[in-house]
């Protein structure tokens, strides 16, 4: 059977780093959750690779389609931004197992659609001031940085992913895994993706 790992965390956590390193692991047989956004793409990013950019009128259609599995609205500086995931028929659970990157009520809505035996959770944590310091290069090196959206991430993460509702979502201590440093902190994802694939 397939599974859901489903990798969440503060902004400016490394998630992403994450993401690429564990992904391009062989030895894990990972497949990419390309999520959907109505965001514009940074400089950097690919549409279909990074995220499938997405208008909202097709969010509407997959609304009404009934193949939405989970949606979330930020209400950033300029204006709503929706990322979403859709059940597309591109996910093979009984073949493969998955990677993806969200949020912790998107976590949740994951489990609802898939069940809790396939939507297995990893927590990144990373120190406040530290994240401040790693947004601040991010931005830093965008065209148009956004510092007010920063601000407004980071302060949305602090309530977001609070004790109450880690614990709300079931996510307990041996499912978070503190990112100082990115080789040890790949590693003990792995062995812990390792865990449920075997």
């Amino acid at each position: 059977m397939g599974r859901i790992f489903v990798m969440m965390g503060k902004s400016a956590c490394g998630k992403d780093t994450l993401y690429e390193k564990l992904i391009r692991r062989s030895d894990l047989n990972l497949r990419k959750i390309v999520e959907y956004t109505t965001r514009p793409a940074r400089d950097h990013e690919v549409d279909g690779a990074d995220y499938h950019f997405a208008t909202i009128e097709e969010l509407e259609k997959y609304r009404d389609s009934g193949k939405l599995i989970e949606e979330r609205c930020f209400d950033s500086v300029m204006g709503p931004w929706y990322y979403f995931n859709v059940d597309d028929g591109s996910l093979e659970l009984d073949k493969y197992n998955y990677l993806a990157i969200t949020t912790l009520p998107a976590f949740m809505d994951y489990r609802k659609y898939f069940g809790a035996d396939k939507v297995i959770p990893i927590y990144v944590i990373v120190d406040d001031k530290e994240r401040i310091h790693r947004a601040l290069a991010r931005e830093d090196c965008e065209k148009d940085p956004h510092y007010a959206e920063m601000c407004r991430r980071f302060l949305a993460d602090t309530k977001d992913f609070n004790e109450i509702n880690l614990n709300r979502a079931g996510i307990t201590a041996d499912e978070w895994f503190v990112n100082d440093y990115l080789d040890d902190c790949v590693e003990r994802i792995a062995e812990y993706i390792k865990k449920y694939s075997g």
